[in-house]
């Protein structure tokens, strides 16, 4: 082949910059519709509104006639980083939503019974270039020094001590709980502070342009029409635009996850609040307590075909504290994702997207980053196939890493005493997961997909509180001597716990913070 010359190289650019784009809607892009409120819809349009307000108009419709559950919603800490980008006051946000601090996750049950375990949200110990911190840790214990894998981290083990504080001294990493109705009337009032146009009324007709099959309209009860350049589906586990109109397609994932319904209810606290979410595994699934300020969230995910709805809610009642403020609701979902999360001029958000159960709170934080993901690849001039592609690819990744973490759980268990843990021994899993596992157990090594918002820490934190520990760790640990490595593990572990014990209680932190 001959050597490409500059005139050869400009020729094949120029054919490159012709290629034709089927997709391209010719008009710009100015008036977005958000159809549905909710978390999802108002969190898009406070986000737009605030950080594309100049260049685009917001209208929300929703239905005043639909239904919200009202439980507690629990997050991870990106939801921080979203919050600052959106000027959110941290304090008013928790004024107003009943929030309290999040550092992470106590799973009882889940290895076996009786057994519990924490995923927190901290760095445990310290790495090196070749390995993570659990590789000193491993090679610590069989010297029998070792202790807790725990013991090496802030936040774990202030959330094992109901400890909180945040401060440029304490820098421990957290997320929150909170109301989520009271949420999505926070961030409404934003939004139309903001100069979003809230619309209540019944979607009866979604029109679409005859030859592109772009939405242009949505057709309302009260017979108006709300037209627009690009729309977001916010409309919950029925995508009216992204399915019952685009018929984008739904990958059911409940061979992998088994549990289909929930019920949920939230009862008076009896206690001070702690500062993690309490997952809690029974014999079909398992149960939620998130914690607020006046209130406890609660709700039991299960499998209807090992739990029926009425033994579901008795459970639930059975195992919840304090007074019931409302009736506990059964709820049924499909686990799964839309084969696309943007399709022609609609981008799904929140349900209407997909839904992984919220075991490890992932809800909110997908809504967080297909709006992100949304706002950098913003069509101002008009939908492109390569936007479409780009962010349905790490829609995919992402959702693939989440369900991969997921699924984890119930396959990596030491539990078999009921039909439904004994059929998440048998279940098949992804392949993706199978060769992570594999490779763990093999090697002690974590690495992350693309998509994976779960960090080293996390992997290693779940996987051998579940009950999987390497059989081996990387040689790079055994370049420190025995006397080294316990001077090494010996301070850190007293670093942790004296920061630990400067840190006032959860519940008097709130109360001092929130005057």
């Amino acid at each position: 082949m001959p050597p490409l010359d500059s005139e050869s190289t400009t020729q094949g650019q120029a054919h490159f910059d012709s290629l034709p784009d089927s997709s391209a809607i010719q008009s710009p892009v100015k008036q977005v519709v958000i159809a549905g409120g909710g978390t999802a819809g108002w969190m898009a349009a406070t986000a737009l509104s605030r950080l594309l307000g100049k260049s685009i108009s917001v209208t929300l419709v929703e239905s005043k006639d639909i239904g919200i559950v009202g439980v507690g919603e629990a997050t991870i800490p990106p939801i921080r980083t979203f919050h600052k980008l959106l000027g959110i006051d941290e304090k008013a946000f928790m004024r107003a939503t009943q929030a309290t601090f999040k550092l992470g996750i106590e799973f009882q049950n889940w290895r076996e019974k009786s057994h519990s375990y924490i995923h927190s949200f901290g760095i445990t110990g310290r790495e090196c270039w070749a390995g993570e911190f659990h590789h000193f840790w491993l090679r610590a214990k069989d010297y029998g020094f070792a202790g807790e894998f725990g013991d090496y981290c802030p936040e774990l083990l202030a959330a094992k001590q109901g400890k909180f504080a945040s401060s440029d001294t304490v820098p421990l990493n957290f997320a929150y709980h909170f109301d989520a109705v009271a949420y999505g009337r926070f961030l409404k009032q934003l939004a139309i502070d903001a100069g979003v146009t809230h619309i209540e009324g019944d979607i009866n007709r979604v029109q679409q342009c005859p030859t592109s099959g772009n939405i242009t309209s949505l057709n309302l009860a009260d017979n108006s029409e709300i037209k627009g350049d690009f729309f977001i589906d916010c409309t919950g586990f029925k995508g009216l635009l992204i399915e019952e109109t685009l018929h984008t397609g739904y990958d059911d994932w409940r061979h992998f996850l088994l549990c289909d319904s929930a019920v949920a209810m939230q009862t008076t606290l009896t206690q001070p609040p702690l500062p993690y979410t309490k997952s809690i595994a029974h014999e079909a699934g398992w149960q939620w307590q998130i914690p607020l300020q006046e209130r406890m969230g609660n709700g039991l995910v299960y499998c209807s075909r090992f739990m029926s709805d009425e033994k579901a809610i008795a459970t639930l009642k059975a195992q919840v504290s304090g007074d019931p403020i409302n009736s506990p609701r059964v709820i049924r979902f499909t686990p799964g994702k839309r084969r696309k999360g943007w399709n022609k001029n609609c981008v799904a958000l929140g349900l209407a997207s997909g839904f992984i159960e919220p075991l490890e709170s992932t809800s909110i934080h997908l809504i967080m980053t297909g709006l992100v993901r949304l706002m950098r690849l913003f069509p101002f001039d008009g939908v492109t196939q390569s936007a479409i592609d780009e962010y349905n690819a790490k829609f995919t990744s992402e959702m693939d890493a989440i369900l991969d973490f997921i699924v984890m759980h119930y396959k990596v268990t030491n539990r078999h005493d009921s039909p439904f843990w004994q059929q998440c021994q048998r279940m098949d899993i992804p392949l993706s997961l199978t060769h992570k596992l594999r490779l763990f157990e093999q090697t002690g090594r974590v690495f992350l997909d693309d998509g994976d918002i779960f960090r080293v820490d996390s992997w290693t934190q779940v996987l051998m509180g579940q009950g999987m520990l390497p059989k081996q760790y990387h040689r790079v640990a055994d370049e420190m001597s025995e006397a080294a490595l316990k001077q090494f593990m010996t301070g850190l572990k007293q670093q942790v716990m004296q920061q630990v014990a400067s840190l006032p209680s959860h519940a008097q932190f709130l109360e001092h913070y929130l005057k």
